[in-house]
């Protein structure tokens, strides 16, 4: 089994992305587990972001390492919060408080536009020069007020016209097909699969 170590801390993340990848046989380890402290984040973008937490874990580990940077980007907010969406209403981070100033932030608005987006990076190491990058996005709106139990982060606000139901609505295997993080692990696995 190949050790690829993941990043972030984040269960909700964790989660997905070893469903998504076990067809390859990965076994994804949090970077927690050896230690590693999260990596700045001080870029404009996501990819760049990417790129930084998982060039930090694969220097300190040794080891091929895989990350991932994601947010919601709202149309009516030029694209906020973005980057920002885990930190969105600051320290220590709360997904009650970042859904909450969210909501208040489009109080006044009409266009309730958004969509998720998702870059993933995997390093073979920490130098790397020819990183597999992809993305992801998942097209949707902002509700008025939270529905829906399971996800994370802005899952009880975002919600799929098509599917008539918030992310925090849907049922794991239905969200690890229609969200960002799906579509990009799904163009990873594509180039994985092909190295």
């Amino acid at each position: 089994m190949k050790r690829l170590i993941v990043a972030s801390g984040n269960q909700g993340k964790l989660k997905e992305i070893r469903q998504i990848l076990s067809p390859l046989d990965f076994d994804v380890i949090p970077q927690s587990e050896y230690g590693v402290p999260d990596a700045e984040e001080p870029h404009a973008t996501f990819l760049e972001n990417a790129l930084e937490k998982a060039r930090h874990a694969s220097r300190l580990t040794g080891m091929a390492a895989l990350s991932d940077d994601s947010g919601i980007c709202v149309a009516a907010l030029n694209g906020e919060p973005g980057i920002h969406s885990a930190r969105y209403a600051g320290e220590p981070r709360s997904d009650e408080k970042n859904n909450l100033k969210l909501l208040d932030a489009l109080r006044n608005s009409e266009d309730r536009r958004a969509h998720y987006y998702c870059v993933i990076v995997c390093l073979r190491h920490a130098m790397d020069p020819e990183p597999l990058i992809a993305e992801g996005k998942w097209q949707g709106e902002i509700l008025k007020a939270p529905r829906g139990e399971g996800g994370f982060g802005y899952d009880p606000l975002f919600f799929d016209p098509v599917l008539g139901k918030t992310a925090a609505e849907l049922d794991h295997a239905i969200k690890n097909r229609v969200s960002h993080r799906a579509h990009a692990l799904a163009d990873l696995l594509k180039k994985l699969g092909s190295l």
